[in-house]
């Protein structure tokens, strides 16, 4: 038998919502902290893939303009 898709709905809702009562929220501090850390981490990355972005392109170029 089909369930009603409104309450379907609403068990869904007062799910999450006790679940999300189970959640520990991180400190201002903590949060601040994380974003430094990730902040830094984006930085770090994206040197990275650009740095091989540019050695490959190099690469290519030299081995390209040969022919």
């Amino acid at each position: 038998m089909m369930r009603n898709p409104i309450h379907l709905v609403r068990d869904f809702y007062h799910s999450t919502v006790t679940e999300l009562k189970k959640c520990t929220w991180p400190t201002w501090s903590e949060l601040q902290e994380s974003t430094v850390v990730v902040t830094f981490a984006v930085a770090l990355l994206s040197v990275f893939v650009f740095t091989t972005d540019y050695v490959i392109q190099l690469a290519i170029r030299a081995v390209t303009a040969s022919f």
